[in-house]
């Protein structure tokens, strides 16, 4: 059967709702449509044969994986290595902001995020290094099963990056990760196979179709 890995970002909060930088340093919890979307993937996934439930220490990560855990009765591992990338300086402030008060970490970060840090952040380098622990862990643990993993936006597309041998300083501009969605991966003889990117069919048009990111 082999090990397959669903990486699971998390419903809407308000600072995706307003197209907010919202790393490690801020802890938003989930809107009323977020909770919404948590519960849709349940709805939709909770069939499947579930070996473990894996999510990031913030609250918007281990709220959206609450009904799944309710439902199955399965633990949260909760793991601080699948947390959102620390966007330090900018937590909280918006793209407009960010470009005004930091043109030049701003532009060398979006140029290339795998060796430039937000001001007073991570790069994605780091990101990639604690996230691969936690990967690793669990590859060790299980050799086969469903596994989900509920992070967060940049950390998903860069560990994506990462398993598929993508261009980690191009994550911003090769894979999508909306909230709400799930991108699924399996390990297979060759290597990890991407199954599924981004993927939405679990939420209702209105929920899919909300503004933010």
């Amino acid at each position: 059967m082999g090990l397959t890995l669903y990486f699971l970002r998390h419903g809407q909060t308000a600072l995706s709702r307003q197209d907010t930088f919202s790393g490690s340093g801020s802890d938003p919890e989930l809107t009323p449509e977020g909770l919404q979307m948590a519960q849709a993937f349940a709805d939709a996934y909770h069939s499947k044969s579930w070996t473990a439930i894996y999510a990031s220490d913030s609250r918007r990560a281990i709220e959206t994986a609450g009904p799944l855990h309710e439902r199955l009765g399965l633990p949260v591992e909760v793991r601080p290595g699948l947390g959102e990338i620390a966007y330090g300086e900018w937590d909280g402030l918006s793209k407009e902001e960010v470009k005004r008060l930091y043109q030049e970490d701003y532009e060398k970060w979006l140029s290339d995020p795998f060796w430039h840090a937000p001001t007073g952040g991570e790069t994605a380098e780091a990101i990639v290094q604690r996230v691969l622990k936690v990967t690793d862990e669990i590859r060790k643990k299980f050799e086969d099963g469903n596994v989900l993993i509920v992070s967060h936006k940049a950390t998903i597309r860069i560990i994506l990056c990462e398993l598929l041998a993508i261009d980690i300083g191009r994550f911003r501009y090769r894979l999508d990760c909306p909230v709400g969605s799930v991108s699924v991966v399996e390990f297979k003889e060759q290597g990890p196979l991407l199954r599924s990117l981004a993927h939405l069919c679990h939420l209702s048009e209105a929920l899919r179709n909300l503004p933010g990111t």
